[in-house]
């Protein structure tokens, strides 16, 4: 003898809603990682305009940030740093 608890189950209804809420789900992940790669492009575009302007006012041919290893040493104050 079956218990009610056993009898009843999801049935392809929950199946239906649980597989359009996955191809949904789906359909807004491939969306947004479409928009964040384009953004992504944008914003080298807009940074590689805005070096050009900034060498193009500075008289250089191109302009980019010094290599890390190229940076001088900087100096630490260890007085400047108010320990509580």
């Amino acid at each position: 003898m079956d218990t009610p608890s056993t009898a009843v189950g999801p049935g392809i209804g929950a199946f239906v809603a649980f597989f359009v809420l996955a191809v949904a789900l789906w359909l807004l992940m491939r969306n947004m990682n479409s928009r964040m790669r384009r953004m992504a492009y944008k914003e080298q575009q807009r940074v590689a305009e805005i070096e050009a302007r900034e060498a193009e006012r500075d008289g250089r041919k191109e302009a980019k940030p010094p290599e890390p290893a190229e940076l001088p040493p900087q100096e630490t104050d260890d007085s400047a740093d108010p320990a509580p």
